[in-house]
């Protein structure tokens, strides 16, 4: 490729806030899919990812329809997104990138992904990274005439009670939050030049087990757990990033509260905790794990008794996206008690009136 902005880009990140911040703001919505920078110079095209690798093979079907709407010459960085039922769908997205061509091909089909365009880094022989941002989006916005499915232009907004509406309604659709960008901002890679505000809510839930550091020292990740209406105790994920002191106090902790035989856990009757990242059950247990000639246990079981409440941004088919963030032991709280019913419902909108928003 020969373009003033050549692969690899490391993509412009954002920095997590509570708040808005003062200053002249651009806002957009937070897509939940992979960042992707689009490289296109005449017949060639690349679909960089965040950790520079290329994603191109994965996605097939997007490789003419991209070439027929964007200019010869130009970088654009975007999301992948792949929307299931009128709502964005994350983990059908994650299946996309399979090292067997022949699965990659049939996702393609089943699964198509859509690119949502949201800033413009080179077009034709212009290097626009020092350009500031409220330009290269009237660029964007300028090349977006020819835009059409899946290549689509994210939504944006400078006003701020707008964006707060956006905020409250998009995630419905299996949006995030907002992205809010400095009208005046060039584009600094990797970077957190940017802000993120993301919806956080907190749920108590049952340390069902735990996981070593891969340090090999102290409590790497503590495994949570629900009860559903049916008593069934259901692995909801993770709580992780404790500094290496509190890892070690961690150990003492939960010491009273290991179990030396695995036949008394909830969890001994099923499933591999490992297979539930990518399964669709939502109860994992580890039988087959627990062997030393098979390399030893993969978590510690503990008794579920302990509860522990946590903070996250999203569920998704039963199940946290990505790690929780511990945030106290709830002494006062029977174990029995967490379940389901105090997840929060959000309120469903379709996909398209977020490609669309109303005025």
């Amino acid at each position: 490729m020969d373009l003033p902005v050549n692969p690899p880009v490391k993509p412009m990140l954002a920095k997590a806030l509570k708040a808005i911040p003062e200053g002249d703001l651009s806002f957009e919505p937070k897509w939940d899919g992979f960042r992707c920078i689009v490289f296109r110079d005449g017949d060639e095209l690349e679909l960089g990812s965040r950790n520079e690798k290329p994603l191109t093979r994965y996605f097939p079907e997007l490789i003419e329809p991209l070439k027929a709407c964007l200019p010869d010459k130009c970088v654009v960085d975007a999301e992948l997104i792949v929307a299931l039922g009128d709502a964005l769908d994350f983990d059908a997205l994650q299946q996309r990138i399979h090292p067997a061509e022949s699965r990659v091909n049939m996702l393609a089909e089943k699964t198509p992904a859509e690119v949502m365009a949201f800033d413009l880094l080179a077009l034709g022989d212009r290097n626009l990274m020092e350009t500031p941002f409220a330009q290269r989006r009237a660029l964007l916005e300028g090349i977006a005439d020819n835009f059409a499915p899946p290549l689509r232009l994210t939504p944006t907004t400078t006003d701020q009670p707008t964006a707060l509406k956006w905020f409250d309604q998009f995630e419905g659709a299996g949006l995030d939050g907002l992205i809010m960008k400095p009208t005046d901002g060039l584009y600094l890679e990797n970077k957190r030049s940017q802000f993120k505000l993301k919806h956080t809510r907190e749920v108590d839930c049952v340390v069902a087990g735990y996981r070593t550091h891969k340090s090999g020292d102290g409590v790497g990740s503590l495994m949570l757990a629900m009860y559903d209406d049916a008593g069934n105790l259901n692995h909801m994920g993770v709580a992780a990033s404790f500094t290496a002191k509190r890892r070690g106090e961690l150990v003492d902790e939960l010491a009273p509260h290991v179990l030396t035989d695995f036949a008394e856990h909830p969890w001994s009757d099923w499933l591999d905790a490992e297979a539930h990242m990518t399964a669709d059950g939502k109860m994992p247990g580890a039988p087959n794990r627990w062997s030393g000639a098979k390399g030893g246990q993969a978590w510690t079981p503990l008794r579920p008794e302990l509860v522990v409440e946590v903070s996250y941004v999203q569920i998704t088919n039963g199940r946290f996206r990505g790690t929780t963030r511990f945030v106290r032991w709830r002494p006062d709280r029977e174990a029995t008690s967490c379940r389901f019913d105090q997840i929060e419902e959000i309120t469903p909108i379709p996909l398209s009136k977020v490609f669309v928003p109303e005025s």
